[in-house]
Order: C-alpha cells, then sequence, then structure tokens
C-alpha cells in the first residue's frame, strides 16, 4: 500500500520465512538493524510488537531514540483519507460486534460505509472513502497507542476489565491506553461511553468536566444514565433529550 501511494519503503521482518514471502510477493527488503535511521520518517510497526512493555523491540526503542513516529496501519489509512467520517469503538469485550452492528445499520440505512480494522478487514485493504463516506473501525489497545492522525467523528468506548496488562506495564497503562481513543476525537465528535464499570465511569465524568457535558453519550444496561441510553426495567430508555447542550 505504501509502495503504491508512492512511498520510499523499507521493509524489514525478524523471520527468515516472511523475508522469503515477501520478497516473491516483490517486495524489497531492508535491514534495519544495519540501516540509517535518520533518513527514516516514520515506523510502520505491527500492532502485536511491543514498543515499551514488557520490553521494547529493538527496532522500536531506535526509532525512539532517533525520533522516528512509531504508527500503525489506521493512521495511514486516517492520512490518505481525511475527508472521510471515522467511528472508532473499543472496548475489553464487545468492539466486534459493535463494529459489525454499527457497520450493518449505517449500509441499511443506505450510507457509504467500510468496517474494519481491528475487525475483518485490515485498515489499508479498506478502499478510500470521500466526504459522504464513514469508516467504522474497530480498535485495539494496540492500535489506540500508534494513531495520532486519527480524528474521529464518533467515539466509542464500552468497558474496561484487566486485559493485556503485561503489554501496558498495569491495569493503570492499560487504561491509559483506552483513554486515548477520546484524545484522538476531533472537535464537535461525540463520545459515547459504557458507563457499568469504575474505570469508563472515570473516564466519562472526566470528559464531562471537560467537555461541559457537550456531546458525551453515557450508555448502560444495568443502571440509570442520565442524558444517554438505558435499560431499566427491562425498558430501552433514550433520555438523550435532557443532555446537556
Amino acid at each position: 500500500a505504501l509502495a503504491a501511494g508512492g512511498a520510499e519503503v523499507w521493509a524489514w521482518d525478524d523471520t527468515e520465512d516472511k523475508r522469503n514471502d515477501a520478497i516473491e510477493a516483490g517486495i524489497a527488503l531492508t535491514d534495519l538493524y544495519q540501516s540509517d535511521w535518520s533518513k527514516l520518517d516514520k515506523l510502520v510497526l505491527s500492532p502485536g510488537i511491543p514498543d515499551q512493555y514488557p520490553e521494547p523491540h529493538a527496532l522500536a526503542t531506535r526509532a525512539r531514540d532517533t525520533g522516528c513516529e512509531i504508527i500503525c496501519d489506521v493512521d495511514l489509512l486516517a492520512r490518505a483519507n481525511d475527508s472521510a467520517r471515522f467511528v472508532g469503538i473499543s472496548g475489553t469485550n464487545g468492539k466486534s460486534t459493535t463494529t459489525a452492528l454499527i457497520g450493518h445499520i449505517l449500509k441499511e440505512a443506505g450510507r457509504l460505509v467500510e468496517i474494519g480494522g481491528n475487525y475483518g478487514i485490515p485498515a489499508l485493504d479498506l478502499p478510500p472513502l470521500d466526504e459522504s463516506g464513514t469508516y467504522v473501525l474497530e480498535l485495539s489497545s494496540y492500535q489506540l497507542e500508534r494513531i495520532p492522525s486519527v480524528r474521529l467523528d464518533v467515539a466509542i468506548l464500552l468497558n474496561i476489565s484487566p486485559d493485556h496488562l503485561d503489554r501496558h506495564g498495569g491495569m493503570e497503562g492499560y487504561v491509559a491506553a483506552k483513554k486515548i481513543l477520546f484524545e484522538r476525537a476531533g472537535e464537535g465528535s461525540q463520545a459515547i461511553i459504557g458507563i457499568e464499570d469504575n474505570h469508563c465511569r472515570g473516564i466519562c465524568l472526566e470528559l464531562m468536566i471537560k467537555r461541559g457535558g457537550k456531546g458525551i453519550v453515557p450508555i448502560s444496561a444495568s443502571a440509570r444514565a442520565p442524558g444517554g441510553v438505558y435499560v431499566d426495567g427491562g425498558m430501552l430508555i433514550d433520555d438523550l433529550d435532557n443532555q446537556q447542550n
């Protein structure tokens, strides 16, 4: 995708078999352990490769030491399609189902939409969209740490429970990674937050204070969520009319 876009690409994989696959696919390889990093602008790192915890990969350390920004494929998608709308969904559980459901609803409504990211189709396999289109992307905690260019129109955080703690240096780091979702929300964006766990309730309160309540939609299946959407006595309650404006 980068080569097709006209970028100069230095590709590498630590696994010899993968390097052979790349060569067979016509991808030129560059040994990044022996390269001049002063000539590199961005490191597109696979989400599964750690850049901090539990131990940073050697090339991630090289990137940080030389001021080379570490990003992932989702960030490249945003750079190439900055006129489209973006919906980002994260959470420990339920994000794939939510991503698929939102995509289905938009398609049924006749909207131009593409679904992918951490779910289904990888970001750079999604076709380009203009201002009439919407990307609905599942975003993992790994990806959230590497999307500096993404500006979300809708940011959805479903829940947070202990997961991937070794990768984030503990629970505090994991929660911090999830909070990046709202740091990537653009001006006038909507933030939808499940408030059934303490971590998400805290994040919701922080955003309420920061935004003066504007554009914040709390959701819950087990407790009242004033100004949001919640379940009470087996009934789905839409309380959005009481949202602060």
